[in-house]
């Protein structure tokens, strides 16, 4: 997960962003690896169309943000 989505899934500060990163990377190299490069907004819904397979980090992570 890059370093802007993880401020945009946070919208908090770059504390909180890197968690957010450390918290998802693998479930995005897992899951999303196809839509690394088709922007950040494309990870995010691919996160969410995975949410049930998602760490427990990963999922508290987003569900901290409201997504």
């Amino acid at each position: 997960m890059s370093a802007l989505l993880a401020a945009q899934v946070l919208a908090v500060s770059p504390a909180s962003a890197q968690r957010g990163h450390d918290a998802c990377a693998r479930d995005v190299t897992r899951f999303c690896r196809a839509h690394m490069n088709d922007g950040d907004s494309v990870v995010l819904e691919c996160l969410k169309q995975h949410r049930a397979r998602l760490s427990k980090a990963c999922d508290q992570v987003l569900t901290d943000n409201g997504q």
